[in-house]
């Protein structure tokens, strides 16, 4: 069984926590150098992971971590998973961000992807789905 860790980079550590909690294999897709390779790869990877992790936290930059979400849940509902942290590098979200994220959070939700508040929620739920 293996987890498709998508979400912020911009230096977020949350890759490592989780990481440390799992117990099932997993592909980060963070590379030094960001090119057509690495694309083919990450895509790759996705085809052939059992679950689309992605994790945003108040260190990301640009919103095509969203996208990629709100489209896996349309996509392949039944392996993605949400999750959006409440803080990240001494930076929170503002209250406008979080109206907006809890909005994607219901539409993920609702195209039937699952949504989970704290990584230790995920790590808990991957690492009993290992067990079955």
């Amino acid at each position: 069984m293996k987890v498709f860790l998508g979400g912020t980079i911009n230096g977020s550590r949350w890759r490592d926590e989780l990481i440390a909690k799992l117990k099932i294999d997993y592909f980060n897709p963070v590379v030094d150098d960001w090119d057509e390779n690495a694309q083919l790869i990450e895509e790759r990877e996705k085809e052939s992971s059992d679950f689309l992790l992605f994790v945003l936290t108040p260190l990301m930059k640009c919103v095509f971590s969203v996208a990629e979400v709100v489209d896996a849940s349309n996509k392949t509902p039944e392996k993605t998973i949400f999750c959006v942290l409440d803080s990240d590098g001494g930076l929170s979200w503002d209250e406008d961000q979080i109206k907006a994220f809890d909005a994607v959070s219901r539409m993920v939700e609702s195209n039937g992807a699952l949504v989970f508040d704290s990584l230790d929620e995920i790590a808990e739920y991957l690492n009993d789905k290992s067990l079955l």
